[in-house]
């Protein structure tokens, strides 16, 4: 599976204690992200050929058109993003970046209705809907010959699915899964409790209720979503049934990578924090098959990994020799080292 022979062992995330709090790691990130790179946009019909979605790539260079059907071989590293996420997802940027920096391309798949691209097909973001993903790994693969796979949240809930259920058909050669409710119904639980309830239930369901409005649904589907206080009851109104689901917990059950892990081939690398409000359940090692990788980490919330670090130095307007500041680099770093451990080769200039 990798080109060592050692264990894949990142560098820790060890924040300081004041900012171990789940819910700073959680919601602080996207005020100490680096603004968006100039992506290129390409926008192509999803697998269903009803809605149109959108791919932006941050380029590590030109691409060249090859007349002889030729590949581009220097790696491509696709981001599947999660619920209401995009290219200018905080998480997506500090990829970006990060990315480029390794030589390597970078592209954001958008799931239907996000990017700023509405749906306009019956069906939306679904987080079981591996045929979706496969499909855009193919789109991708007939322009790149090494394809390598990130998947955030429901997102990457999707991607680790992917990776099991297709198992050697899989066209990534590899993929890292941070922060993914790989079990949906014990994620649905712990939206449930009280601070998940108030702080982000809010933040994630009204755009999803308000594009879920703007689509062509009837008069009591538009009742009955205007009635929704929670992610698990829009999923059973919506979700489910628009996706040929027979309820919320089927839906939940059915989409879940968990009973998957055991069959994935490729290398995968699972990436979760212990106090992560999100997710519920996450893989032991008995869940999982060799191909796959567990990080568990103390601290890190959802999607967070926030650091502080201090630099020896004098700074501008700095009298005590230390400048600090926020970063959120620990997750691109991860991904990059992971990818250098599977055998992928940097290409910095």
């Amino acid at each position: 599976m990798s080109t060592s022979t050692k264990p894949f062992s990142p560098a820790p995330f060890k924040p300081p204690f004041w900012l171990t709090n789940p819910h700073l790691q959680s919601i602080l990130p996207k005020f100490f992200a680096p603004k968006a790179p100039t992506y290129r946009r390409e926008v192509e019909k999803d697998s269903l050929d009803e809605s149109d979605i959108a791919y932006d790539f941050y380029d590590a260079h030109p691409i060249e058109h090859s007349e002889n059907g030729e590949l581009e071989q220097t790696p491509l590293i696709v981001l599947f993003h999660g619920m209401e996420g995009s290219s200018d997802s905080h998480y997506a940027r500090a990829l970006a970046y990060q990315m480029h920096a390794q030589g390597w391309h970078f592209v954001v798949a958008h799931f239907r209705s996000c990017g700023g691209i509405p749906a306009s097909g019956r069906v939306f973001y679904n987080a079981g809907d591996t045929g979706e993903v496969h499909y855009m790994l193919q789109n991708l693969s007939e322009k790149y010959a090494n394809i390598y796979a990130v998947g955030v949240s429901l997102g990457g809930n999707a991607l680790a699915k992917y990776m099991g259920e297709y198992e050697d058909k899989v066209l990534c050669k590899g993929a890292v899964v941070i922060s993914a409710p790989v079990d949906m119904s014990s994620a649905a639980l712990s939206m449930h409790s009280f601070l998940s309830h108030r702080i982000y239930t809010p933040y994630l369901l009204n755009p999803i209720i308000k594009k879920a409005l703007a689509n062509d649904i009837t008069q009591e589907e538009i009742d009955s979503i205007k009635a929704v206080n929670r992610i698990s009851d829009f999923d059973d109104i919506f979700t489910a049934p628009r996706h040929g689901y027979r309820s919320n917990n089927h839906y939940y059950q059915a989409s879940s990578a968990l009973p998957y892990l055991i069959k994935v081939t490729k290398p995968l690398l699972l990436i979760s924090a212990k106090d992560d409000p999100f997710i519920g359940f996450t893989a032991t090692p008995n869940d999982v098959s060799d191909s796959v990788t567990i990080l568990d980490t103390e601290h890190g919330g959802h999607i967070g990994y926030l650091r502080y670090r201090s630099y020896k130095g004098r700074a501008k307007n700095n009298t005590n020799g230390k400048s600090s500041k926020f970063d959120i680099n620990w997750i691109p770093e991860t991904v990059s080292a992971y990818f250098n451990w599977i055998g992928v080769e940097s290409r910095k200039k």
